[in-house]
């Protein structure tokens, strides 16, 4: 089936009659995308169930106001991205955790999930990246899992290219000492 454009997503969004039809384009195209993107950001999967639902909502509500000025999945994952941070900082605060406690609590909570079927290598690497500051671990993952283009990241996060690929770099060498040192265990 052929992928449908997202200015026909928007024409169809537009009028009153296609809205949903155009809607349920939209899901189909991106959910599957902000999911993976909301998932590696906070790990549990009924928790990015629920912020998938809650990105969708403010999706809807807004997408008649989306003003063209970037992509419209930049914009979704934008939205996806900010719920996310807001998210695990409510969780951080409800629990009264240090953010070193954070990485380490979700780590934990992949390892329990039923829905992690990855390996030990993918689960180290998951744990490496939980050692990650917030903002190396959101451009990481877009970068290595989503394949966005440095400019794409640059418009979800308003940082510039340079700061993005300086980033992106640092992360990937705290990743490969995190996963080449034999003393941690996984």
């Amino acid at each position: 089936m052929k992928q449908v454009e997202d200015s026909e997503i928007l024409a169809m969004f537009a009028v009153e009659k296609t809205r949903n039809e155009a809607f349920n384009l939209l899901l189909k195209k991106y959910q599957q995308k902000i999911y993976w993107h909301i998932r590696r950001l906070v790990l549990n999967h009924d928790d990015c169930d629920d912020l998938l639902q809650e990105v969708f909502v403010k999706v809807w509500k807004n997408l008649d106001k989306f003003r063209n000025d970037s992509q419209l999945y930049t914009w979704i994952y934008r939205i996806a991205t900010n719920e996310s941070i807001t998210f695990l900082n409510k969780q951080k605060l409800k629990n009264n955790t240090p953010l070193d406690e954070v990485s380490t609590e979700l780590a934990e909570n992949l390892v329990a999930s039923s829905y992690f079927n990855g390996d030990k290598l993918e689960l180290k690497l998951q744990k490496a990246i939980l050692t990650l500051p917030e903002k190396q671990r959101i451009i990481f993952n877009m970068k290595y899992f989503d394949d966005m283009k440095y400019e794409e990241i640059s418009e979800v996060l308003g940082t510039s290219v340079g700061a993005l690929k300086a980033s992106f770099h640092i992360a990937a060498k705290k990743i490969e000492a995190f996963i080449t040192n034999d003393d941690i265990t996984y």
